[in-house]
């Protein structure tokens, strides 16, 4: 196996956790996949979070909102290399509500740019989106990948 291809299986296996400490509602595990300065661009206000903590504010407010909760990522595309890489994917977090009200959730847009980190791959930035329809500012979230 190449160099390129152990980074790429390695930053595949990093993306993966989150699935899994989104499941165990586990911020620690979750602090460590992102980088300390990570600025994010996700779906809630305000226009970017910068710094873990922000990011994991974002995380918290999931995990009060859902009594349980599910995150799936789906045709993620890499781009690799020694010390940075890039990649997309859609995403989908969904959900039981502490009602018992089942969530399915959306599809999302997701783009990550990540770095080398010591012997170790973290997010520096990612982005969330979904479709906007122009002539009304909506977003569209009932499309599937």
């Amino acid at each position: 196996m190449t160099a390129t291809q152990e980074h790429t299986a390695e930053i595949r296996r990093r993306l993966g956790s989150i699935a899994v400490a989104l499941r165990a509602k586990d911020l620690d595990a979750l602090r460590e996949v992102y980088a300390a300065d990570v600025v994010s661009f996700d779906v809630e206000p305000p226009l970017q979070h910068v710094g873990i903590d922000a990011k994991l504010r974002n995380w918290v407010r999931v995990f009060d909102t859902f009594a349980t909760v599910d995150y799936e990522l789906r045709d993620l595309t890499l781009t690799v290399d020694d010390r940075v890489a890039f990649g997309h994917a859609f995403g989908r977090l969904s959900g039981t509500l502490a009602d018992g009200t089942a969530v399915p959730g959306m599809w999302v847009r997701g783009t990550f740019g990540l770095r080398r980190d010591g012997d170790r791959w973290v997010i520096a930035h990612d982005q969330v989106s979904v479709p906007l329809d122009v002539r009304t500012g909506a977003g569209i979230t009932d499309l599937e990948p």
